[in-house]
C-alpha cells in the first residue's frame, strides 16, 4: 500500500472513530463494514469489525445484528469471545453511549 492510501486508510479510521465517539450509530456501523472488508485499504480484522457491528447492533442498527450474524460464521468462539470484551471494554469508556 502507498503512502497516501494508507494516510488516507488512517484518516477515515480516525474520522470513524471521533464519530463513534460522539455517539453516531452509523460510524460504528461504518467501522465493522471497513473491518470486515478492508476497504480503503484497511486490513481486515473480524474480531473489530465484530466489535464495532456488536456497539452499532446495541444501539438499534439492524444492520449491524446482520453482519454480525454474518461474520461470526467465519469466526471461532474464542475470537467472538473477545470482540464481545472489546466491545464492553469499549462502552465502559463510552458509557453515555450505551443503548
Amino acid at each position: 500500500m502507498g503512502a497516501v492510501s494508507q494516510k488516507s486508510a488512517e484518516f477515515l479510521i480516525r474520522s470513524r472513530l471521533a464519530d463513534a465517539d460522539r455517539g453516531n450509530v452509523d460510524a460504528l456501523f461504518e467501522l465493522g463494514v471497513t473491518y470486515s472488508t478492508g476497504r480503503g485499504g484497511i486490513e481486515v480484522d473480524l474480531i473489530e469489525a465484530h466489535k464495532w457491528f456488536n456497539l452499532a447492533a446495541l444501539n438499534g442498527c439492524t444492520r449491524g445484528q446482520q453482519c454480525r450474524a454474518e461474520i461470526a460464521i467465519e469466526m471461532t468462539a474464542r475470537e467472538i469471545a473477545e470482540a464481545q470484551r472489546q466491545a464492553r471494554a469499549w462502552l465502559g469508556s463510552h458509557q453515555r453511549y450505551a443503548a
